[in-house]
């Protein structure tokens, strides 16, 4: 592996991780705070499973190459603002719905089996509906910030 390489994978991985943790930190306050029954050690449990879920999530999907690619296949300009929103919308939608699952499943059982008498499909729906525009909107703004960070950082020498 050449240099060039070796220096992609290693930015990647660090988007990955600054993203997942983000999206993780911001979906699981949202998630919590909109259940009702907020609590402190809940959000952090919550944030805790999300972040592992999101790295997971970032270390086995090439986000940014699917992205590219999808880009590519739709003739999409680089730092173009349409060309923003769909990679925000691709990472979004393969970020989003597996931890908003994870995370209300998590949910779900908990309060099932304190008695609750809960539905997990509309508890699911409207929270993926919440947690896709605000993912959206937070990789929207964070992806190009910790993008510079990131580049900026690479490049300076050791």
């Amino acid at each position: 592996m050449d240099e060039k390489e070796n220096m992609m994978k290693k930015i990647s991985r660090r988007m990955s991780l600054c993203m997942g943790v983000t999206l993780s930190f911001f979906l699981s306050l949202i998630g919590t705070a909109t259940s009702g029954h907020f609590s402190v050690p809940g959000w952090i449990i919550s944030f805790i499973i999300s972040t592992i879920i999101s790295l997971i999530i970032g270390f086995l999907v090439p986000v940014k190459k699917v992205s590219d690619n999808a880009c590519q296949k739709f003739n999409m300009q680089p730092g173009k603002l349409s060309t923003r929103c769909f990679e925000s919308l691709i990472s979004d939608l393969i970020y989003t719905p597996i931890i908003t699952f994870c995370m209300v499943l998590f949910a779900y059982l908990m309060a099932t089996r304190q008695g609750a008498p809960l539905h997990f499909l509309p508890m699911f729906l409207s929270s993926l509906i919440i947690c896709l525009i605000t993912g959206f909107v937070l990789i929207f703004i964070f992806m190009p910030l910790y993008m510079k960070l990131i580049i900026g950082k690479a490049q300076k020498p050791e």
